[in-house]
């Protein structure tokens, strides 16, 4: 549900970024990430980083062919794309992986351990469960932030409701 609920905002929020100049795109926002498309390649960073460790620990089956396509994450600044036409592409591909991923863990697989190294050099442990949780809310937080500054662009953005995003809820197939 969470997956198919980032899928659907991320292409929410894309489109009404759609509305802004390549400037207030790039412009310093004096938020948490200067400008609107640091904050999307910093999402990018964030799931990429968390697909890598969860294919490092085994954990997702993921095309080696396909991971090949992906921008290997390394700093929370990383910067992926430039434009909301290099965005769209990369955006959508990430989420059909978390999409597919997530359906095909069975509550077994949600207790098996994940292990890894922040980028700050600290070691954790969390179950698969925990680990996307994690994953799920840091995109949440930082759209947050985005719909923060796409307000102050005066841009409506709509709802972001999880029972209107994704009505079919848990259910979904």
């Amino acid at each position: 549900m969470l997956a198919l609920y980032n899928q659907r905002m991320n292409q929410q929020l894309i489109s009404v970024c759609e509305k802004l100049s390549y400037e207030q795109l790039h412009q310093d926002t004096h938020s948490f990430f200067p400008s609107v498309m640091a904050h999307w390649n910093h999402i990018l960073f964030g799931d990429l980083i968390m697909l890598q460790r969860l294919v490092m620990n085994r954990l997702a089956d993921v095309d080696p062919a396909l991971l090949k396509e992906l921008p290997q994450a390394l700093s929370v600044n990383d910067e992926y794309v430039s434009t909301l036409d290099e965005l769209k592409p990369l955006r959508a591909l990430v989420d059909s992986l978390y999409i597919q991923m997530t359906k095909a863990f069975s509550t077994e697989d949600c207790l098996k351990i994940v292990r890894y190294t922040t980028t700050e050099g600290q070691a954790i442990e969390r179950t698969l469960g925990e680990f996307c949780q994690h994953i799920f809310n840091h995109q949440t937080h930082h759209r947050g932030q985005l719909t923060c500054i796409l307000s102050q662009f005066g841009i409506d953005f709509g709802c972001t409701d999880l029972p209107v995003i994704v009505p079919e809820g848990a259910s979904a197939k």
